[in-house]
């Protein structure tokens, strides 16, 4: 029995450690951010790079909100990556430069991320900006991104928002909450913190020496993630832009969201168990903090899944503790249980209200 309860402790302090991170997150997001103003440096030229797959039925929209913010010298350029439909054509005829691939065996977004920068190499840009062929960039967002990439010699990551379709399910606006929480609160409590963020998948700017150098031709589910961690390492971590902003649609139908969700989640754990405790021990041997911030941020995990683990173990711990007469498991249970809703109370108060009703919210268990 003493055994059994050493166990439960070892894993709800382990457990614990997240739900704390996310708290201490939570709460420094919701001090009083002051935007900042834009970087006093020339304006460099840009390539934006679109990797897509598929997605003449939506690619428009993102070509026409990123083509009025351009400047003399700026390109856009979409690699049209295994596309069966006519999504090469659609963006030609938008006037943007489009290069092809086709490779069955290898696939995925960094792939042709780095089919992309290859053909770019004969004219390097001094910045590139990845966005998804399913965003739409806010005006402004192309010259804020690349004047502080420029500034700080760093990877920068504007704010993603996914947005609900109209008449939305409650599950879809539950993983709109959930993903704002993911992408704005915890990224800006660490911006108050002087911390780094983690890239995103789109939105992202990299000076060109440094995307150069970096390996993207990987078939990683978030290679947004690993690739963040590799700046890290490089003592380059990615900067939060929440003044430059990126939307995007769930799904409309809840299958969408669900495998979208799904294919996220599953990366995401592999990365905690596979990643997570050498990108740790690595930060503390060579006293990178940008790198332990990133790695500690990474081991959270997705919202839903951690609510189910909490609520899971205080269960146990409520069936050890009548076991073996202990109440030290529980306790511990319960307090981190307490920690965790009230931190997406809060999160809701700043981040939530104008998607989701307290009712609403109060319904997800």
């Amino acid at each position: 029995m003493i055994i059994l309860q050493i166990f439960f402790v070892v894993v709800l302090v382990l457990l614990s450690l997240p739900v704390l991170l996310l708290f201490v997150q939570i709460v420094f997001s919701l001090r009083k951010y002051h935007h900042q103003p834009m970087p006093d440096v020339g304006r460099p030229n840009i390539a934006v790079l679109i990797p897509a797959h598929n997605e003449s039925s939506g690619v428009i929209p993102t070509l026409q909100s990123l083509k009025t913010q351009l400047q003399a010298g700026d390109r856009i350029v979409l690699v049209a990556d295994n596309c069966s439909d006519d999504t090469a054509s659609v963006a030609k005829a938008e006037g943007v430069e489009v290069i092809e691939r086709s490779n069955l065996k290898l696939r995925g977004k960094g792939y042709a991320l780095d089919f992309g920068m290859r053909y770019l190499m004969e004219s390097p840009p001094e910045v590139v900006i990845i966005v998804d062929a399913d965003c739409i960039v806010e005006a402004g967002s192309l010259e804020r991104l690349a004047r502080t990439c420029m500034a700080k010699n760093r990877p920068v990551q504007a704010l993603y928002l996914m947005k609900s379709p109209t008449e939305a399910s409650l599950k879809t606006k539950i993983a709109e909450f959930a993903w704002a929480v993911k992408d704005w609160a915890r990224p800006l409590g660490y911006l108050q913190l002087g911390l780094p963020c983690q890239l995103m998948g789109t939105g992202m700017a990299f000076p060109w020496a440094l995307l150069q150098s970096a390996e993207l031709a990987t078939g990683h589910i978030v290679e947004d993630l690993k690739l963040g961690l590799e700046f890290a390492n490089a003592r380059r971590p990615p900067l939060f832009c929440p003044e430059a902003l990126v939307t995007s649609t769930f799904p409309q139908n809840n299958e969408g969201v669900q495998s979208q969700r799904t294919r996220w989640e599953h990366g995401h754990l592999s990365m905690i168990f596979q990643d997570g405790p050498r990108e740790l021990l690595s930060s503390i041997n060579s006293l990178n903090l940008g790198l332990f911030a990133l790695a500690v941020d990474m081991c959270v995990p997705p919202l839903a899944l951690l609510m189910l683990f909490v609520l899971a173990l205080c269960g146990v711990s409520a069936i050890t503790a009548v076991l073996t007469a202990s109440l030290m498991p529980w306790i511990l249970a319960f307090f981190t249980l307490i920690t965790l809703v009230l931190g997406i109370l809060l999160a809701w108060t700043k981040f939530g209200k104008s998607i989701i009703s307290l009712k609403e919210l109060l319904s997800v268990p």
